[in-house]
């Protein structure tokens, strides 16, 4: 289950998408990538359709108008939900099957987690407003991008774990991943598995390269010693290291010359490097009975919180020791229980508000301003059906598995097994658009339903 950042580098395009593969594709859990290669990269005309169409109606300008421009070349899209190129046959190991994809707010980087518990990271390279003027006078408007990512850095986050009180074993595997608040060049992320929430800081450290070093590993053609001008400055590597090794030498020491060297020469650092480095500043752990299905950080930048399928539960960041319960839906005898907690989200600016969807295709609202334990919602969110056309089977596809807040915190975007509906904050009597997916299964959909109301 290790790999190689050359490996991972093998994914030029990354763009994240909810899944819709194709009749062929299987129907794996977790979330897609989708990559794409195109020499010189363009905009992908799949995914941008409706901004690219929005472009057009609002330039006055007609097509004849417009300045010439080079065919954008077609990109050649590819379901996969691993790194790097496979070759024909080769197995897919499951520890690299991406369970979690995340974009930071500023769209510049990428986290990435797995079933193996490791999150990757990935920052955009493609020039983002580096043109130059002279390049930005000749345009009349601007050519959209296609965006580039290229491979940063990766850590281990997660362990499989064993709880001995409950006999139960935690696997390793990233359910969610989370930007924090920028600060001090570094980058914040949440991550969790099925019990245990982290909090990392990557941040780039600087390495020094020293060369001007007393001793060399070069021999002399003569006797095989080592020659007397070994004072002299050798290659620089990082804290003083060599690339190459000491022959005729016990334990890999270097030989020193009888009587020794007539002078010594202090090393000098030539230069710097910046790696980048993860180190665990928090571990939030044993506040949920559950699997932790979601978690979300709230844009007061001090606070976050975790959902299981019963209970939300309030955190600080600093304060990995207690956590306080603000949605509790566990009813007193559990054979009452009719609905479970899917995704919760906090809003983008009102720090006191959040939602949170259900088995049941709902989205509550709530605020907690109102109580310490909010019980009741502010607002729900579901899409009425006829009566006597609802069934076991029609409940399970309602199922809203995620939901996001749009920026502005306007919109509300969830998605069930069948469809994507985008509801207004302001209107809870529907949805204001729905999008269809997997349409490829509904004839079989209609064919169970059929068959249970049978």
């Amino acid at each position: 289950g290790t790999r190689s950042p050359h490996h991972l580098a093998a994914a030029p395009h990354l763009v994240s998408t909810p899944r819709s593969p194709s009749p062929s594709s299987p129907i794996l859990p977790g979330p897609t990538i989708l990559t794409s290669r195109s020499t010189p990269p363009t905009p992908p005309r799949s995914s941008f359709h409706g901004v690219v169409t929005a472009a057009a109606l609002m330039d006055p300008k007609s097509p004849d108008d417009r300045p010439e421009a080079a065919a954008p070349q077609p990109l050649e899209w590819r379901f996969a939900q691993v790194f790097g190129e496979r070759g024909a046959g080769e197995d897919v190991q499951e520890v690299d099957i991406i369970s979690a994809i995340e974009f930071d707010k500023s769209g510049d980087h990428l986290a990435t987690g797995d079933r193996g518990g490791r999150v990757v990271l990935f920052e955009r390279t493609d020039a983002r407003g580096n043109a130059s003027r002279t390049e930005l006078e000749r345009q009349d408007y601007s050519v959209p991008r296609h965006p580039e990512f290229r491979y940063k850095t990766e850590f281990q986050s997660h362990e499989p774990e064993f709880d001995y009180l409950k006999s139960l074993e935690i696997e390793e595997k990233i359910n969610k991943i989370k930007w924090g608040q920028t600060a001090n060049n570094a980058l914040f992320i949440l991550s969790t598995n099925d019990k245990t929430i982290k909090y990392w800081k990557v941040q780039d450290k600087k390495v020094k390269r020293i060369s001007v070093m007393n001793l060399d590993t070069s021999q002399s053609a003569d006797n095989g010693t080592t020659s007397s001008s070994s004072t002299s400055s050798s290659r620089g590597l990082p804290n003083g290291g060599s690339s190459e090794k000491s022959y005729n030498c016990a334990n890999n020491d270097l030989p020193f010359p009888p009587g020794g060297y007539a002078s010594l020469r202090l090393p000098v650092v030539t230069g710097q490097e910046l790696n980048p480095v993860a180190r665990c500043r928090r571990v939030y752990a044993h506040a949920h009975d559950y699997h932790i299905n979601s978690i979300s950080n709230n844009s007061d930048g001090e606070t976050f919180i975790s959902a299981d399928d019963l209970r939300i539960n309030l955190w600080n960041l600093e304060i990995n020791s207690q956590s306080f319960n603000i949605v509790d839906v566990k009813p007193a005898n559990m054979e009452d229980l009719t609905e479970v907690i899917t995704c919760a989200e906090f809003h983008p600016t009102h720090c006191n508000t959040l939602a949170y969807s259900s088995s049941k295709g709902a989205i509550r609202l709530i605020d907690l301003r109102q109580s310490a334990l909010c019980d009741n919602h502010s607002k729900l969110f579901e899409e009425h059906e006829a009566p006597g056309s609802k069934s076991f089977f029609t409940e399970i596809i309602a199922s809203v598995s995620d939901i996001k807040f749009a920026r502005d915190g306007r919109h509300i975007l969830s998605r069930d097994y069948m469809t994507l509906k985008l509801w207004d904050l302001n209107m809870d009597s529907g949805p204001v658009a729905t999008f269809q997916v997997h349409e490829h299964l509904r004839p079989k959909v209609n064919f169970f339903i059929r068959m249970i109301a049978k």
